[in-house]
């Protein structure tokens, strides 16, 4: 083990003092313009380069869907390892990303609010935040670099720019046409061109002032007095970067925007108008060059809102004592439901309804992408000293996408159902198609029901109140979360209670029928009884089909087909006694066109084919294992050779431990203790 001294020696040898030169440039102004003649990127304006970060990672269209469906890696969180990661919103996402090309592109969407809105837990929040981070990682890249200025004072230091404004806003009005022009020469259409848009803060325009009269009116020589320095954009440091959450209406203060007189230098300057005596510090202000986010942006004050307005649509600010003042960022607020409906009813916030571009970020209605939000946080690396049983977070995030989902409106299609059709499952009668109507249908779908934070709460507490378990079971973790409705602030009603209730009673149903099967299966993993099985059924059926007989293995006599057994296996997938020639000819079909390419049938190619044979086989060897005697706890030495047998079967191919293992086969033998045998086809 290294000492703290080697450490240190450790990582000052990774220390790259180059590169830290490289990051934290300063220059002239004239080294700024030959920066800008090689690179105009770093002149893009917030929106532009908010945009161009987003596609820095990369994009891919979503194959084998009817929608024109594009992922953009970065909301995939991948340089933080997935922890802000954005699972099942890939169409608002889409959007959202629409809406910043556009602006990029200077269409008009550049002059309004972006509005996420949805309901309480719905990764507004976390957009907003990977947004913030993705910004700030950029500017630290070469292809991100954006540069900033400041004065040089008689005793050798530097003022900078408070609000960290362009450079090339220094350049007179009377001049910026011919300077782009000088900038861009040689650069084709469809290349980044440099534009000079808005004026410097008052601060630095005041600078500005002084020098040009020190100078005669010599702007170029104002400009040698000017230092120009890379930055980054950090929220923590108030660069760039701006947050505002509003407080109580009564001690609510616009200055928190825009920036308030420093008290103490009105001595010192003798005006409480001389820029020098203004902090240039409010949310706004620390916002420029980058983006702004509003936390329930619905709940500001009045007199907050007409500078929110102004900052979007106009792209000014006004400061207190000091006229408009440019600025360039991104507004992005959020807010849920009661909040939006209470924008709608009141007449006085029409202006900005007008300015807001409202994207809805609803809940997640695809179960494998629920699933994968409770992977994220529970999984062997961050729970430590408990197995998670196979199907616990299954079942919870089934539960959780089920309350948001609308009663189908289809004749017979149950609400279960509907999640598996929008999961990928195919169901008789119904295409991609059908699924797409079926979302366009459900106005409401993900703006209601239980949000992710709900039960991320309760499977912690499932986790800490069991602990006498070495594993956490979907049981547990459904009863922590049934339990939990009494006392859940965001339900509306007794009625709406009821229904989760419900529910939660459906999926218990699906998952005792997923750990039947699952043992059904373990059971009938013997691979040569199934080979066995498997080849006497192609022999029976091969003998049907071409009307031959069979010979016996035992008696060595030729006898007719066993209609008996093949029925036997082609009952357990639902084939009616009217389709069964069909279904026989289908598998002889599929065995001699494999032949015909020189391959081998195997039974596992064929999915209906497979699942029927296992079922078949259980049926024949449940009662030579007794499963039954497990409730009992009468197990002979042989019955229970034969059970430790299929508990392994169910750790190595299910993911299950020892104790969920033993749990699972309990379960399961109490259910054929009392009957209950319910086939796939019954459900």
């Amino acid at each position: 083990m290294g000492t703290g001294h080697d450490i240190l020696q450790t990582i000052a040898r990774r220390h790259n003092a180059e590169k830290y030169q490289e990051t934290h440039w300063q220059g002239s102004f004239a080294d700024y313009l030959d920066i800008v003649r090689n690179n105009p990127k770093v002149t893009r304006n917030a929106h532009q380069r908010l945009y161009d970060m987003i596609m820095s990672y990369g994009c891919e269209r979503i194959p084998d869907t009817k929608e024109d469906l594009v992922h953009y890696r970065f909301f995939d969180d991948p340089d933080d390892d997935g922890r802000d990661a954005i699972f099942g919103l890939t169409r608002p996402l889409m959007e959202l990303v629409n809406v910043f090309k556009s602006a990029a592109m200077g269409y008009g969407t550049e002059r309004r609010v972006l509005l996420l809105h949805g309901p309480v837990g719905s990764s507004k929040s976390t957009i907003a935040r990977l947004l913030k981070k993705g910004l700030e990682r950029y500017s630290r890249t070469d292809e991100g670099a954006i540069y900033t200025f400041g004065w040089k004072e008689d005793d050798g230091s530097i003022t900078w720019d408070p609000m960290h404004g362009e450079p090339l806003q220094l350049i007179p009005h009377e001049a910026r046409e011919e300077v782009c022009r000088m900038l861009n020469e040689g650069r084709s259409p469809d290349d980044l061109h440099v534009e000079i848009r808005g004026d410097v803060c008052p601060l630095s325009r005041f600078m500005f002032r002084q020098r040009l009269e020190k100078y005669h009116g010599d702007w170029t020589r104002v400009l040698e007095d000017v230092v120009v320095k890379r930055f980054f954009l950090s929220e923590q440091d108030r660069v760039g970067i701006g947050t505002f959450q509003p407080k109580d209406e009564k001690n609510q203060d616009s200055t928190e925007l825009t920036g308030d007189i420093n008290y103490r230098k009105i001595a010192e300057y003798g005006s409480d108008s001389d820029p020098r005596a203004f902090n240039f510090d409010g949310e706004f202000n620390v916002a420029n060059r980058g983006m702004i986010e509003f936390i329930e942006v619905l709940k500001l004050d009045v007199a907050f809102l007409y500078d929110l307005l102004g900052a979007s649509q106009e792209k000014k600010i006004k400061p207190k004592k000091f006229p408009q003042t440019d600025i360039d960022t991104v507004i992005i607020g959020h807010t849920n439901e009661p909040e939006y409906r209470k924008l709608q009813s009141n007449e006085f916030m029409e202006a900005l309804r007008d300015r807001t571009i409202k994207i809805d970020i609803p809940y997640v209605t695809t179960l494998d992408e629920e699933i994968r939000i409770y992977e994220k946080d529970y999984n062997p690396r961050r729970v430590r000293g408990k197995h998670i049983a196979p199907h616990t977070l299954e079942m919870a995030a089934m539960w959780a996408v089920l309350t948001r989902l609308e009663e189908p409106k289809h004749h017979g299609l149950t609400l279960l159902q509907k999640l598996k059709l929008y999961n990928g499952k195919s169901l008789p009668g119904f295409t991609q198609e059908n699924v797409v109507q079926l979302r366009r249908e459900a106005k409401r779908e993900g703006m209601i029901g239980i949000s992710p934070r709900y039960v991320q709460d309760k499977i912690s507490n499932a986790l800490v109140t069991n602990t006498d378990a070495t594993s956490l079971n979907p049981f547990m973790v459904l009863k922590e979360l049934e339990e939990g409705l009494k006392h859940h602030s965001l339900i509306a009603s007794d009625e709406e209670r009821e229904r989760y209730r419900e529910l939660i009673a459906v999926v218990k149903q699906e998952y005792t029928d997923i750990v039947k099967n699952e043992v059904q299966r373990a059971i009938a993993a013997d691979e040569e009884a199934l080979q066995r099985l498997c080849a006497n059924y192609i022999d029976n059926v091969k003998a049907y089909t071409q009307r031959e007989r069979v010979k016996n293995k035992f008696t060595g006599e030729d006898e007719e087909p066993d209609e008996r057994l093949m029925r036997s296996i082609e009952e357990r997938i639902g084939i009616p006694e009217t389709r069964k020639d069909d279904f026989r000819r289908e598998i002889m079909n599929y065995i001699g066109a494999l032949a015909l390419d020189g391959k081998k049938f195997d039974y596992r190619t064929n999915e209906r084919l497979q699942k029927a044979l296992e079922m078949k086989l259980f049926e024949d060897q449940k009662d030579t294992i007794k499963l039954t005697s497990l409730v009992s706890n009468v197990v002979d030495a042989e019955t229970q050779e034969k059970i430790d047998i299929v508990k392994a079967r169910l750790i190595r191919d299910y993911g299950y431990n020892e104790e969920s293992a033993t749990d699972v086969l309990h379960y399961v033998a109490s259910i054929f203790a009392r009957g209950d045998t319910r086939e796939d086809g019954e459900k």
